[in-house]
């Protein structure tokens, strides 16, 4: 059963904007060949942390929305763990509003 999930990560901030696009790229494509429906991406941009991360006080924000099977959620976040560009991660799944059922009046 595939949910929608909203996945937020911190690039290091000292990357490029090349290797930042290639990071994007990397993680959309991981996604892609997991049969990941309705990807939606958005840079953020590069932010002042709240509070400092080994030792980065700012880093690039991107945000990605996708549909997907619950396993795939694992691959991406397993991917960023064992990466060194991703600072900081952090996956939630999206609450959809169940449809109400229409009430009949006669």
């Amino acid at each position: 059963m595939s949910y929608i999930y909203e996945t937020m990560y911190i690039l290091r901030p000292d990357l490029g904007e090349e290797l930042t696009e290639a990071a994007i790229a990397k993680y959309q494509k991981l996604l892609r060949d997991n049969n990941v429906e309705q990807i939606e991406t958005q840079h953020r941009g590069k932010r002042r942390l709240a509070y400092e991360i080994g030792k980065y006080r700012e880093g690039i924000y991107i945000q990605m929305n996708y549909k997907a099977e619950a396993h795939v959620v694992a691959i991406l976040e397993r991917a960023m763990r064992l990466s060194d560009d991703v600072i900081r991660f952090m996956t939630v799944k999206q609450e959809i509003p169940e449809p109400k059922p229409e009430t009949v009046t006669a």
